[in-house]
């Protein structure tokens, strides 16, 4: 039963019809932290959901059920995609009328159904290349960290392969030009990991982050296949351009390019849209780098002097 104060001299009641009054006129006073007289928004756990199936269905007896066979997995994915189905349709169909709801309230609601349903099932049909991908992250997972002792441990405990996978997940989302659902799924996987991995940063096959803790990858970033990131690094943007009102320009590259076979070491930061490190080269840990890199290099920083005090009692 729930817990309801009837304590005889508990001042709340008497001041609940105030205090519903002052609250509704914030509301209106302040517009742009609600979301009344809309109908449609994407649900966070839902989202969040969509994430719970599909993690079954890329690394089938890992997550979920644990029984499987080739005898009884097809029937166990026919269910979980059924599932998924429902779940993903309806989200992609709140996020799409979400974003072009009129003021009236007054949509296509059929034609916004059809989409979604085109969507999620464009989507589902690369759930195999999804896991194309995810292979060679998690095999360069496995060949890149000596600390690993098999594929399972990397499959069931290494944050930087949730985030990738996540990652592979919102970015198809966020390539059929789906609102809102990449970002709650890359947020909802940084707030669990500590890596923000844009849904728009392009990331190439093999993709291994170590550690992780720290990682920042922004939305216009461009990664080559077999790159190695470590702890700490940022793939970032030098500054913002602004037009003449003084609003931040969207949709422009901002963030660097990072060519096949890159290194980057624990804490570097690499900032710019211009800025191209080339194949093969290797970034040290802590360098802050601005401008491009030749392929084939490797940058570090000159290493500080360091001083031994004695401390022991003379």
């Amino acid at each position: 039963m729930e817990n309801v104060c009837t304590c005889s001299i508990c001042p709340f009641e008497k001041h609940v019809t105030g205090l519903v009054a002052k609250i509704v006129e914030n509301y209106h006073n302040i517009p742009k932290i609600h979301y009344l007289d809309r109908r449609f928004l994407p649900d966070r756990s839902d989202v969040v959901g969509v994430l719970d199936l599909m993690f079954p269905i890329l690394y089938p007896g890992y997550h979920g059920r644990q029984d499987l066979t080739f005898n009884n997995v097809s029937f166990h994915v026919g269910e979980l995609l059924t599932k998924l189905s429902h779940k993903l349709c309806l989200q992609i169909n709140n996020a799409l009328a979400y974003n072009i709801e009129p003021a009236d309230g007054k949509i296509d609601e059929q034609k916004i159904r059809n989409e979604a349903t085109t969507i999620a099932l464009q989507f589902m049909y690369e759930i195999p290349n999804i896991r194309q991908m995810l292979r060679g992250d998690v095999e360069a997972a496995y060949e890149g960290d000596p600390a690993a002792v098999n594929i399972d441990e990397i499959i069931l405990a290494y944050p930087g392969l949730l985030a990738i996978t996540v990652h592979r997940i919102a970015h198809e989302l966020y390539r059929l030009n789906v609102p809102l659902i990449p970002r709650i799924m890359s947020e909802h996987t940084h707030s669990i990991t500590g890596i923000d991995i844009h849904p728009g940063a392009t990331i190439g096959m093999n993709f291994f982050i170590d550690h992780g803790t720290g990682v920042v990858i922004g939305e216009t970033t461009e990664i080559g296949d077999n790159v190695k990131l470590y702890q700490g690094v940022t793939l970032g943007a030098v500054s913002f351009p602004h037009d003449e009102r003084g609003k931040i320009i969207r949709g422009e590259k901002r963030h660097p390019t990072l060519e096949s076979d890159v290194t980057v070491y624990a804490n570097a930061t690499i900032l710019g849209g211009e800025t191209v490190i080339g194949k093969g080269s290797v970034v040290g840990a802590n360098v802050f780098i601005a401008s491009s890199v030749p392929p084939a290099c490797t940058v570090s920083i000159k290493a500080p002097e360091l001083k031994f005090k004695n401390r022991r009692a003379k």
